[in-house]
């Protein structure tokens, strides 16, 4: 038996009206870590450091006062929204927190959380797609060349974990539509 087994169901489904599966609440928790290298491996662009891409189309890179924060802004807010993916397995995603003004206190409609999910999902899955199709070189998508295969295969590692982004964003979607809008069973 494992330890997350033997946790109270207050411990693991935190404290939702229905408890969220234990793969859902993993899964959750997994998503900002999947997206951390590629966040991470985005962030030496900002000093102008081209992580072994060459592309002879790239324009010149911005000046350091632009391209720092537009990096690691990007970064943060990536992550920023990976954290979101928590809201579907806990209390915040059903009851809005009591210290957000209007809305605190008050019950989350499910469509209020599924819609943007979805969306959200659906198209970070679309921009992850993408890079595969290029990757195995489908008609019509270009991947950008690497000075050596070491470069390569790190873009492809860090880039390719945060293709996971928008399938496990999905998955938690419907876990959470099946526990917020079906009844529950006997």
């Amino acid at each position: 038996m494992t330890a997350i087994n033997r946790l109270p169901r207050s411990a693991i489904s935190h404290d939702t009206e229905r408890p969220a599966p234990r793969w859902a609440v993993a899964t959750a928790h997994a998503v900002p870590l999947v997206l951390l290298p590629q966040c991470l491996w985005r962030l030496p662009f900002a000093f102008d450091f081209d992580m072994g891409m060459i592309d002879p189309n790239a324009p010149a890179m911005p000046p350091w006062y632009w391209a720092v924060p537009y990096v690691f802004g990007l970064s943060v807010l990536s992550e920023a929204l990976a954290l979101l993916s928590l809201g579907l397995v806990r209390r915040w995603g059903e009851v809005a927190p009591a210290w957000l003004p209007v809305i605190g206190g008050k019950r989350v409609p499910p469509l209020a959380a599924i819609v943007p999910a979805t969306i959200g999902g659906l198209i970070t899955t679309a921009v992850s797609g993408s890079f595969l199709l290029a990757w195995l070189h489908v008609g019509g998508f270009h991947a950008l060349g690497y000075s050596d295969v070491r470069w390569e295969l790190l873009a492809k590692v860090c880039i390719g974990l945060g293709g996971l982004w928008g399938p496990m964003v999905l998955a938690l979607t419907y876990a959470y539509y099946v526990r917020r809008c079906r009844p529950a069973r006997v």
